[in-house]
């Protein structure tokens, strides 16, 4: 009988945690009866007695949580005298606060994204980065968006709100108006309106409001990254940053803040990307034109590579086994 395997997920609303569940998940089934406790991931769920009858079980269960209202609620089962291992991720970057190591110190293990989180968290967790569905992120580059004129493409995308920099990337993307056979697509949920009325302005401001366009968060975000030469990740902070990895697996020339989140372990500068100072709007400006301009080349076949080579979710999903069947 094989052990069992159970992710939680307490959360509304898909969010880059839940695809990094299930990219992973189907890999488990060979070894684990796997399951969701939770709501939102595809994949087999289950509710809560079909949870409490498998942790007091006598069979083998290991529970695997990302955020803290799930470790509390499998602490609870413990305190009733389930026995299970419990392993907890940790998504955010930011130091974490004093009830979140709390928690995060009652795991048997803890799993980190990127050097920098481990070395905030301050004792001893694993490393493991999210891997990408190789299979499914494949360049394309006969893929176009007949909803846009231009094409050639350069795509953001992500949550758009303050943090994720793309007030930013507005400010460098005034080069545009010197290509017009070159666009720019913002793709993400909008927290607040006036925030994206903001962004409008500044490409209006800069006359280059007819090259710039806004989409909704989609499902079919592959298709934009296939259709997309180049692809902009200006955020100030991240947990991991899994968009600049599914950028490069389709082979798109990704320009990334240094130091934030995973993209300085992804990019070797001007060998399968380019990096630039979270902020500094010249500076991306710079890239930009320079990459227009062809007197830097598009490195997508390296960043190609580079994913495929070490960042597969195949790959992520053996790092976490290992450490489930220890």
């Amino acid at each position: 009988m094989k052990p069992i395997l159970i992710h939680t997920h307490f959360h509304k609303r898909r969010t880059g945690v839940t695809r990094s569940i299930e990219n992973v998940f189907s890999y488990f089934a060979t070894t684990y009866e796997s399951y969701v406790y939770g709501n939102t991931v595809n994949a087999p769920k289950i509710g809560v007695l079909k949870l409490a009858s498998l942790l007091f079980s006598k069979r083998k269960v290991v529970v695997h949580c990302h955020r803290n209202n799930e470790i509390l609620r499998l602490l609870f089962f413990r305190i009733l005298g389930a026995k299970f291992k419990l392993l907890a991720t940790r998504h955010a970057e930011s130091p974490p606060s004093k009830f979140t190591l709390f928690l995060l110190r009652k795991a048997d293990t803890v799993i980190t994204l990127v050097q920098s989180m481990s070395e905030n968290l301050g004792f001893e967790n694993t490393v493991v980065g999210h891997g990408v569905l190789v299979d499914a992120f494949v360049p394309k580059p006969e893929r176009s968006l007949h909803t846009i004129s231009q094409q050639n493409l350069i795509i953001c995308v992500g949550r758009v709100r303050e943090a994720k920099g793309q007030k930013v990337l507005l400010e460098a993307a005034k080069v545009l108006k010197n290509y017009p056979q070159w666009a720019l697509v913002i793709v993400g949920k909008v927290d607040k309106p006036d925030f994206l009325e903001e962004l409008k302005r500044i490409a209006k401001n800069h006359a280059i409001q007819n090259q710039v366009y806004f989409r909704k968060e989609t499902p079919e975000i592959i298709t934009y990254y296939q259709a997309a030469k180049i692809v902009i990740a200006p955020s100030f902070s991240e947990g991991f940053s899994l968009v600049t990895a599914e950028g490069m697996s389709c082979g798109c020339t990704v320009v990334a803040t240094e130091n934030v989140g995973v993209h300085s372990s992804l990019i070797s500068h001007s060998k399968n990307g380019y990096l630039f100072e979270a902020g500094n709007s010249k500076e991306l400006e710079q890239l930009l034109a320079q990459l227009l301009e062809e007197k830097i080349p598009l490195v997508g076949i390296q960043a190609r590579e580079e994913i495929v080579k070490n960042w597969s979710a195949q790959k992520e999903a053996a790092q976490l086994m290992q450490l489930y069947q220890k």
